[in-house]
């Protein structure tokens, strides 16, 4: 069996208030990725999902504390020296963040932005360096990738800019990329270009990938498999094929039940009631019961386990009455 790329083990992450007291806004998050996996993050905002890519590549905070385990290749990176941690940014993981104008210095040209950590980190020539990033910027779709090095940043477009992102992660030539968000402010056409670029990218490259997205049709389009998180926890777990066709979780029903349809016509979406919550505000027992249809007094009161069901995981107690009702009635 092959070892997973990357692998979390109860990742807790809580940050400190100004009055001396801790929030926690990761809550025992257990995930593993196999090499060239893609595996997708789907959650409304405030779910922790750019918290995990956070606490993945040590970018938290100051006043965040990590606990738990984060292995990379078998490495535990939470516990990794500067050097290390250095190696680990530079080549091992590559984070695609998801506004690339907040992200890329406007005042230098973009093949400046391209090979800097090149020509620094790695010591390689100038005229090297500006070769490779030509290429890859014609790899990513950019034409005349010669004069785009010569481009500012306000020059081009925002589409033009998130691949110029993507190139310069591809650059590294890392083994892992961290996508939060990448097309969260780039508009549909736009969006499917860029996915459909990360996509096969990855493939050829063999590289795992990690896509956080509050888009849940995109991730399926997209990963293998699909993790969905709430309150700071995954709440469920599962191939993408399965949960797109048995989704178990009562939050997932809603995500999935409040899609538009293009084969029919509505007059309302289906909404998920009541508002998302962090993990620190939630309760003793399912941080989902007040906005859930199936809750029961004892889903207040008993924090519900991560466990194995139908082919997936899934944090529910009732998951197992809620399936089979779903099942008879669609009988």
């Amino acid at each position: 069996m092959t070892a997973p790329l990357l692998e979390l083990a109860g990742l807790t992450v809580d940050i400190a208030t100004e009055d001396g007291d801790s929030r926690t806004l990761l809550d025992g998050v257990d995930l593993t990725l196999a090499p060239g996996e893609a595996l997708g993050l789907v959650g409304e905002s405030g779910s922790g999902k750019s918290m995990t890519v956070r606490a993945i590549t040590r970018l938290l905070p100051g006043t965040a504390t990590a606990t738990g385990t984060v292995r990379f290749e078998g490495e535990d990176v939470l516990a990794m020296d500067t050097g290390a941690l250095r190696r680990y940014r530079d080549g091992g993981v590559g984070l695609v963040f998801q506004d690339p104008r907040a992200h890329i210095n406007p005042t230098r040209k973009i093949g400046a932005f391209l090979i800097e950590a090149l020509v620094g980190n790695r010591k390689v020539p100038k005229r090297e360096a500006l070769a490779r990033a030509a290429k890859v910027l014609a790899e990513v779709g950019i034409d005349d990738p010669e004069r785009r090095l010569g481009q500012y940043p306000h020059e081009v477009s925002g589409g033009m800019l998130q691949r110029v992102m993507i190139a310069s992660v591809l650059l590294a030539e890392p083994r892992l990329i961290l996508a939060d968000e990448p097309t969260t402010a780039l508009d549909v056409t736009i969006q499917r270009e860029v996915v459909a670029i990360l996509d096969r990218l990855r493939r050829e490259r063999g590289m795992g990938m990690v896509f956080i997205t509050h888009d849940l049709d995109l991730a399926l389009a997209v990963c293998g498999r699909v993790a969905v998180m709430y309150a700071g926890r995954i709440v469920e777990l599962r191939s993408a094929d399965t949960l797109h066709q048995r989704a178990a979780h009562p939050y997932t029903l809603g995500l999935l039940g409040s899609r538009p349809a293009i084969d029919a016509r509505a007059e309302r979406l289906t909404a998920i009631p009541g508002r998302p919550v962090s993990a620190f505000e939630s309760g003793p027992g399912c941080a989902f019961a007040p906005r859930c249809a199936f809750a029961t007094q004892a889903c207040e009161t008993t924090p519900p386990p991560l466990t194995q069901f139908d082919g997936g995981l899934v944090r529910c107690l009732r998951v197992q009455e809620i399936h089979a009702a779903r099942t008879e009635a669609n009988a």
